[in-house]
């Protein structure tokens, strides 16, 4: 299997980035990495074996980010304002910089956007604010309220950010359109401590008329690298 390892200074962020790319051809993912993960945790945590035949097929590119959540929303050492303005600036690094990357790399305008955990929320949270960009979503057991970051601070910078706030008020027809062009997957189970989360998330798609696939398997736990491994194998077909 392809493997390329590829880091740039970032003018978004200010300091080095590094991905690892995967595959040779075909459909790319943008993987993001779970709660405070790095861009190898899919490779070490058995997703990319998992993808084994679609990248050795040319049928899938995976392109796994890193996150500065250390630096952000996970960051206690500074204040919230300082906290949002960084994964702001972490936006602005996925758009103006990784998601070029990926498709000159792949010459595709379909892209897929999938995470587990916290990464099923950077991947949500991009393709509810860039839908253009992107063609399908697998958000795997996500959490998608993040007010808990913030220490009861709230801001508008807050609220762009957090999917269950701006979701609801989301108006525009265009935007709404080029939602419900893409293919948008959760996957939860009975006992992931994010189900809640879920159900929540999929009324709200469903209040807009956003068709959606949500997939919760009862008796389960389904908040872990094993259950994701086999999660992302029955949506990347």
């Amino acid at each position: 299997m392809h493997r390329e390892y590829t880091k740039w200074w970032s003018p978004s962020l200010g300091r080095d980035m590094e991905l690892l790319a995967f595959g040779h051809a075909g459909t790319p993912i943008i993987a993001f990495p779970s709660s405070l993960g790095r861009f190898f945790e899919w490779e070490d945590f058995g997703m990319v074996k998992a993808l084994a035949f679609q990248l050795e097929s040319g049928q899938n590119q995976l392109i796994c980010v890193d996150s500065v959540d250390a630096e952000s929303l996970y960051n206690r050492n500074v204040d919230p304002h300082t906290r949002i303005k960084r994964h702001q600036q972490y936006e602005q690094y996925i758009l103006d910089e990784a998601m070029p990357f990926v498709r000159n790399r792949s010459n595709h305008n379909f892209v897929i956007a999938a995470g587990a955990s916290f990464g099923a929320y950077h991947a949500l949270n991009f393709v509810l604010k860039q839908p253009w960009q992107f063609g399908k979503l697998i958000a795997m057991s996500g959490s998608f309220d993040v007010r808990s970051q913030f220490d009861g601070f709230y801001s508008d910078d807050v609220y762009f950010s957090n999917p269950v706030d701006y979701l609801p008020n989301l108006s525009d027809n265009e935007t709404l359109e080029a939602i419900r062009r893409n293919q948008l997957v959760f996957t939860t189970a009975e006992h992931d401590p994010c189900k809640d989360g879920n159900l929540h998330m999929s009324y709200l798609l469903t209040q807009k008329s956003i068709e959606h696939t949500l997939e919760l398997t009862p008796g389960a736990f389904g908040h872990d690298w094993p259950w994701w491994t086999e999660t992302i194998k029955r949506h990347i077909a």
